[in-house]
């Protein structure tokens, strides 16, 4: 016989034979095939014995596996930590051993380890062979078998070592129940165990090494929530060492990181701020889950400070944001007649494939529709990418939207930059603002609409893309393309499925759902809960704005609704009883909403030219205030109002050509009066 296996790297593996007389013969018969691959230590020990040689083995050279047989190794299972292989006979080896044992006598038995297999009753009946059949689980059950059988008559036995020796001793012929095959499987069984073991091993090592160079704490739990593994940052963290915990239950431990309701539940919690020995650390807590079964769970505890300097720089890089969408048409709230067309209207364009455009005021969420309209579309799990038109200089907008190659101007990034076109490839692309996007970019973005194909700053050659675009504006496009400040043939291109966002103070009547989903979501950002937001529910602050609100204009949509909200949340004095003292604090937290209704018209209907033109004089009333408080500082003005600065620079320009259109400068002399 050749080896089986091949010559392996690094030490061989090292395997213990434990059998008695002809099962130590077969041991040590095969086990030279495979000393290319394993150092096979045979010991002609049972038992006790057996298992202090072994012990003694793993404390010098080590051990990786045992292989034994009978009851010899189910002692050894029960007795050591050390995976044991058991030589297992087969329906062959059996049928060998009968046949050989016939030789002998018609009066034989057969005796096995544990219980006798009922197909081996079942067979031994018919085809009525007549053969004793007796399991044993001791030593000494094995030996009232043999007995037995020698009172029986019986002339030949064929079983496990044990029983082989006490029939030969009792002067009956023991024939082996194992074959040569039966062994070299085995042994063949416990390399693989071995090999096994050892990767298992390597990779625990390499874990561990992981772990240890990691900051965050890490600890691992079985299910008794027994510590199976702690990092040198943990240990250091509870001011423990590994030897103390080890084994112990981490509620006993520590109290505070109990991964109990982890265990029960099989849910994690994620970020969960908490005091550890004076110390403030954030927690998340997992379940481990191991080819579909929970097997434990694990606790990683962070250091607050490490987490603040982490964003900050991953800030100060200029990451580009998750190109995920997280609203879904439902989250469009509201049942009027006006909202529940948009909502039917915008399902029917998920099924398409043609560009959107979606007209609202600014305020009444056309990136969120537009999200919902990407996650109900076949799309939804690719990119989606949205950008504001208004918010870039001309120059950045052109790179970001169609990227740059290696060198293509000064001060571009090594290597180039991929553009929100390409980044948005299978997905869809939001343009927020088309209206200001300026006319030299609305070419470039035709031909993208056109041939499905983009061009980077400084490249010869397009980079075909696949992309939904969903574009929105606030501004009457098809006026500004007779105006010629936007490009016809685009107005026509983006205007295929038209969306209209109604304004709020259009359906006014879904102010008490709108308000009641924007509280839940303002209590959740501020993270109030249970009595202390008790004081919003009922005839609290948010329902007397509902009340209060169905006059008002509403200018700012359901921004300003959102935001007043907040500010009525933030400033309530909860100690205030009854319906007259929450309206008095209202109009002094929320005064506009008390004022004279701006651009309503003395029998309520909308005047929407007065409208505008009351909103554009408080926009630039509120940004010339801000300028002033911010002497002048148009970066830190900008910050304040929530634009961006080049969005101030076009409102400041626009308040100019508006100041001048009223009050024209002229060298004539005013008329006489």
């Amino acid at each position: 016989m050749s080896s089986v296996y091949p010559p392996v790297s690094g030490p061989r593996l090292r395997l213990a034979a434990v059998g008695m007389h002809e099962l130590r013969l077969l041991f040590e018969e095969l086990a030279p095939h495979y000393s290319a691959v394993a150092e096979v230590s045979i010991l002609d020990k049972a038992y006790s014995e057996a298992v202090s040689d072994v012990l003694a083995m793993r404390q010098g050279q080590g051990i990786d596996v045992i292989v034994s047989a009978g009851s010899n190794g189910s002692f050894l299972r029960q007795h050591l930590d050390v995976p044991v292989v058991l030589v297992k006979a087969g329906g062959l080896d059996i049928m060998r051993g009968l046949a050989k044992a016939s030789r002998h006598s018609r009066k034989i038995a057969l005796v096995t380890y544990g219980t006798v297999p009922p197909e081996l009753r079942h067979f031994n009946e018919l085809f009525a062979l007549e053969v004793q059949l007796r399991a044993y689980s001791t030593e000494e059950e094995a030996e009232a078998c043999v007995r037995e059988l020698l009172s029986l008559g019986v002339e030949a036995v064929v079983g496990h070592g044990l029983v082989v020796d006490l029939a030969r001793s009792y002067g009956i012929e023991g024939i082996l129940l194992y074959s040569q095959g039966a062994v070299q499987e085995a042994i063949e069984d416990a390399i693989e165990v071995a090999r096994i073991s050892r990767l298992e091993s390597a990779r625990r090592e390499k874990l561990n090494t992981i772990l240890g160079r990691l900051k965050d704490g890490v600890i691992a739990v079985d299910l008794d929530e027994r510590i199976e593994l702690i990092n040198p940052a943990m240990e250091k963290t509870l001011g423990l060492a590994a030897e103390r915990v080890i084994g112990q239950r981490l509620s006993a431990v520590s109290a505070g990181l109990s991964l109990q309701d982890t265990l029960r539940t099989g849910q994690g919690e994620s970020e969960q701020v908490h005091q550890l020995g004076g110390k403030t650390v954030v927690l998340t807590r997992m379940p481990i889950v191991e080819q579909g079964r929970h097997t434990g769970a694990v606790l990683v505890c962070q250091d607050p400070i490490a987490i603040q300097r982490m964003d900050r720089s991953l800030r100060s890089r200029g990451k580009p944001r998750s190109n995920m969408a997280r609203y879904g048409l439902d989250q469009l709230i509201g049942q009027s007649e006006a909202i529940r067309k948009v909502r039917d209207r915008a399902l029917m364009c998920a099924r398409s494939d043609a560009t959107v455009l979606i007209i609202g005021e600014s305020g009444t969420g056309k990136e969120l529709l537009a999200q919902g309209i990407h996650n109900a579309s076949a799309r939804r799990d690719q990119p989606f990418v949205a950008i504001n038109c208004a918010a870039f200089p001309d120059s950045l907008l052109e790179s970001e939207l169609f990227g740059y190659v290696d060198g293509a101007f000064t001060g571009s990034t090594r290597g180039g930059k991929i553009g929100l076109f390409e980044a948005a490839h299978t997905g869809t692309i939001f343009l927020d603002e088309i209206g200001e996007m300026p006319l030299s970019l609305q070419t470039r973005l035709l031909r993208v609409l056109q041939e499905r194909e983009v061009l980077r700053i400084g490249a010869t050659e397009p980079t075909p893309v696949d992309v939904r675009v969903v574009a929105a504006t606030h501004q009457d496009l098809g006026a500004r393309a007779r105006s010629g400040v936007f490009r016809s043939d685009l107005y026509y291109r983006l205007n295929i499925l038209l969306l209209r966002l109604p304004p709020l103070r259009e359906r006014k009547g879904d102010l008490p759902l709108l308000a009641a989903h924007l509280r839940d979501k303002i209590a959740r950002r501020l993270n109030v809960q249970g009595p202390g937001a008790a004081a919003w529910q009922g005839d609290g602050i948010v329902d007397s704005i509902v009340r209060a609100a169905h006059a008002y204009a509403w200018p700012g949509n359901i921004r300003e609704l959102e935001n007043l909200i907040e500010r009525a949340m933030v400033f309530h004095d909860s100690d205030r009883e009854g319906s007259g003292a929450v309206l008095d604090e209202l109009r002094s937290i929320a005064p506009e909403l008390f004022s004279a209704p701006g651009g309503l018209a003395e029998h309520g209907e909308p005047q929407y030219g007065k409208l505008r033109a009351s909103r554009d004089v408080a926009e630039s009333e509120r940004i010339r205030a801000v300028l002033a408080e911010c002497g002048g500082n148009r970066d830190k003005a900008a910050t304040v109002l929530g634009i961006s600065r080049t969005t101030l620079w076009r409102k400041l320009k626009l308040m100019d050509q508006q100041a001048s259109a009223r009050f024209p400068r002229t060298n004539k002399q005013p008329a006489a009066q």
